[in-house]
This record gives structure tokens, C-alpha cells and sequence, in this order.
């Protein structure tokens, strides 16, 4: 999930450099939807091994 929130996040960068603002937008979206789950499936993963 942190490659995906990653590449989604390069190609966001690369867009709104190259002037694709609607690109750019729906790709910081989606980095940021894949960090927040891969985030939470962290957690839950730390907790679920230390019980």
C-alpha cells in the first residue's frame, strides 16, 4: 500500500508540474486514501502480533 500511495503521489507531482491539474488532484486523492489505509492496516497488524 506505501508503494501505491507513493506512485500515486509522483504521478500527482509530475502532473501538476506538466500543467494537469484535474490529473494531479485525483492522484493526491488516491496517495492519500492508499496512506491512510495502509496506516490503519499497520496499526492494526502492530496490535494484532503484540496480543
Amino acid at each position: 500500500m506505501f508503494r501505491w500511495a507513493i506512485i500515486f503521489a509522483i504521478i500527482a507531482l509530475l502532473a501538476s508540474f506538466l500543467g494537469f491539474g484535474g490529473v494531479a488532484g485525483l492522484s493526491s486523492n488516491f496517495a492519500y486514501i492508499f496512506l491512510v489505509i495502509a496506516v490503519i492496516l499497520f496499526i492494526v497488524g502492530f496490535i494484532s502480533r503484540k496480543v
